[in-house]
């Protein structure tokens, strides 16, 4: 399916088996290429917007959950109970949902310049569906310039596969910004997170599920936070390479434990040890009073405390510019 450059496309609101996504099986292609100066926006039918505009009239960025999202399936290797499993967010009893498979440069298509907006529809029991969802998706695959905001889950999740993806921009996440999880074995570079008043955590990076031992690498992004939201949470044997990222705008973790940056449970302390999990070339802008050991604990030693936007690693906004609405509602302001 190609989805020309500029175009609005808006889902029906709706819950459970009526709620709305759209969904690349394996096997399929979805070519949608917008430009910087006219990007392809997704989001909800209660969204006024039209061709040409950047911010919506009428929506608020922080409403959520009044659609589905995008969801992306490849056949690139994951680290599960299987071969191939069901994504979360689609019923078991559609096999249009399931990914993961052998190879590792399958292509799913090309996404540069998306804007995904106040999804994260509730399809039954806490069950939402992510703005931007890559399930097993391969290296063929072009994934660039992208945006998600105001989802009721998670901004960007990956489910293992290899795809790489650059300059991405998640704010006001429900849940987590950028989250990883199966052995996802690509990178991420240049990315902005600005939490909002429900984001749980900026990253949260778990570990492999199965037998496939593989990590992937976060770099060059910028992390604001939020009193509600915690840096990181690195867990269930967490794998990769954390590299020149700037954290600020987080709050004391001494006050309710949020803050910080935490490397849960024994598997993850062993993939710290061992060096299948590496943090390098880290900064941050801390609140008054805490100190860097407070809020990174065991990954202190890779950090540097600057001032506020005297950052030297982190993410280049610039490219962001003009086309998202994160820039043309002045969020990027407290970026460097």
């Amino acid at each position: 399916m190609t989805i020309q450059a500029g175009t609005v496309i808006k889902g029906e609101a709706g819950s459970g088996a009526n709620a709305t996504a759209l969904l690349v099986a394996r096997g399929a292609k979805l070519v949608a290429e917008g430009t910087a100066a006219s990007p392809i926006i997704f989001t909800s039918i209660a969204d006024e917007l039209k061709p040409g505009q950047i911010a919506s009239p009428n929506l608020e960025p922080t409403l959520n959950g009044l659609w589905g999202g995008v969801l992306i399936l490849g056949r690139a290797p994951i680290s599960g109970n299987a071969a191939a499993v069901q994504i979360e967010g689609i019923p078991p009893s559609d096999q249009n949902g399931l990914y993961g498979g052998s190879d590792a440069a399958d292509n799913s298509g090309s996404l540069k310049y998306i804007s995904i907006r106040h999804g994260g529809a509730n399809i039954g029991e806490g069950n939402e569906i992510n703005g931007l969802t890559l399930g097993g998706v391969g290296t063929g695959t072009v994934i660039e310039n992208v945006e998600v905001i105001g989802n009721q889950d998670d901004g960007i999740e990956w489910f293992g596969g290899t795809v790489n993806v650059r300059n991405a921009i998640v704010w006001n996440a429900g849940d987590d910004a950028m989250d990883t999880d199966q052995a996802w074995a690509g990178t991420l570079d240049n990315f902005i997170v600005i939490c909002g008043d429900n984001t749980d955590h900026a990253l949260e990076i778990d570990g492999p599920e199965g037998t496939l031992l593989l990590g992937h690498t976060l770099r060059y992004g910028s992390l604001k936070g939020n009193t509600a939201s915690e840096m990181g949470d690195f867990r269930d044997g967490a794998q990769g390479v954390f590299e020149r990222l700037y954290f600020f705008g987080f709050p004391d973790p001494a006050t309710d434990g949020r803050g910080d940056i935490s490397l849960s449970g024994d598997k993850t302390l062993a993939t710290f040890a061992a060096g299948t999990l590496s943090f390098n070339n880290l900064e941050t802008t801390l609140a008054a009073n805490v100190t860097v050991a407070a809020a990174f604990k065991a990954v202190a030693p890779s950090v540097v405390a600057v001032n506020a936007q005297a950052n030297t690693v982190g993410a280049n906004k610039a490219v962001f510019a003009s086309w998202t609405w994160a820039s043309v509602a002045n969020q990027l302001n407290d970026f460097k």
